[in-house]
This record gives C-alpha cells, structure tokens and sequence, in this order.
C-alpha cells in the first residue's frame, strides 16, 4: 500500500513545527524583523525555507530510486530514533534559559554593526555607481530580502529538521510532506516575524528539546512497527 498523502502531511507538520520553533533560524527571523521591514523579512525567510523543503523532500522522493525502499525504510527508522535521543539528550541539558536566542542576536549584532560601520563609510557618489554596478539579481530583489534569505538558507542547511524531512519524503507521500513542511515553515516564520523578539524570549527551550525527542521517538517507533510497504 503506497504511504498516504494524510500521513505524510500530518507527520511532516509535527514535526517541522517541534523542530523549528526555537530553532536558529526562528530566532533569526525574529530579530531581523526588529530591523528590517517585515514583509521583506517575512518574504526572504519563506522563500529560503520553501527552497530547502522542496529540496529536502526531492532527495527524499530520490532516494528510493536509488537503493531499495526496504532500506530507505530502516535508515528512516534509525534517523527517528536517534535524533529522538539527541533531542531529549538536549532538552534534558538546557537550564530553560534562551541560550541560542542570545548567540543568534549577538551574531546578527556583530553583523548589522559592521555593515552599519562600512555604510556609514562610503559616499553617495560611491553608494549610486555600486548601485548602477550591482547584479540583476541584486537589482531585482531588496537587499534586506537577499539578506534573509542567505541567512535562513544557510542557517537551515545540514539542519536536524532537513535530515528527518529527507528521511520523511523517503518513507510516506513526498507530496504530503512537502506540504506539511511549508505550512508549519509559514506557521512558524510568521509567528516569529511577527512576534519579534518578546515572543522568542518567551520560548523554552528545554520543553521544546523534550517535546520534538518525544515526537521523533514517536514516529520511530511508528515506523519499526510498520513494514517498508507501509502497513503494520
């Protein structure tokens, strides 16, 4: 029996949802959203986000073409339950203080001073022909859009939340997944851009840690039980 687009939607919002929330890219959007428009802010991390879903989950659809589903199969399982043991390892670890909130900010700090510094530096005259000389693509988009883009984008590659979602697409309907995946992304996103800061701060990571573990325990053990063709 092929996977269920149901199933793979639902699992897919789960657990975006538990793995994003808190993560560094949340933080991050919150607080360029302090600095920035919030549509541009909004936009340029929806679009990385979307970008790297879709990417995730067309490796994941890749993958059982390359080696037999069985297989995909069991490294799925094995991923649930290790990254369910990492995140509980981590959960159990944090103090409830917003550790990673506090390195994001102080990163992006560092960032907009420089940049604050150097555009301070540089004369109109300098500023409009480096404008005339700048890519299409720059000219295209706002550089505060590229800029959380390239943030978010860069900030999610490798991520724990891109592995399971390649994990995912490989064992239920990529189609589902993808579209759980961008909606907790949109769901998520939002509420950090437009919350900012004060609803950042207010995010535990220690329950948060704990949840998402209890969650990938969850679909690890759903999965086992379940064969490589989807039935229990």
């Amino acid at each position: 029996m092929a996977p269920s687009l149901l199933g793979g939607f639902t699992k897919s919002l789960a657990m975006t949802v538990l793995s994003e929330i808190g993560d560094k890219t949340f933080f991050a959007a919150a607080i360029l959203a302090m600095r920035y428009p919030r549509k541009l802010v909004l936009a340029g991390c929806l679009t990385a986000l979307t970008v790297m879903t879709a990417l995730s989950v067309s490796l994941g659809w890749v993958a059982p073409n390359l080696i037999s589903r069985k297989w995909t199969h069991h490294v799925t399982t094995l991923l649930f339950f290790v990254f369910g043991i990492l995140s509980l390892w981590e959960g159990f670890k944090e103090d409830g203080d917003s550790e990673e909130l506090a390195e994001v900010e102080a990163e992006l700090d560092a960032n907009f001073k420089s940049n604050k510094a150097e555009s301070k530096s540089k004369s109109k005259a300098n500023d409009d022909k480096k404008k005339q000389q700048r890519p299409f693509v720059l000219q295209f988009f706002s550089p505060i859009f590229i800029k959380a883009f390239s943030i978010t984008f860069f900030g999610e590659w490798g991520d724990k939340s891109q592995i399971a979602t390649i994990g995912l697409a490989a064992d239920e309907n990529p189609f589902g997944v993808v579209l759980g995946g961008i909606l907790a992304q949109a769901l998520c996103t939002t509420a950090a851009v437009m919350g900012g800061k004060s609803l950042a701060s207010q995010i535990s990571e220690k329950m948060v840690g704990l949840s998402s573990g209890v969650l990938f325990l969850l679909f690890g053990i759903m999965s086992y039980l379940s064969g490589p063709e989807g039935e229990i």
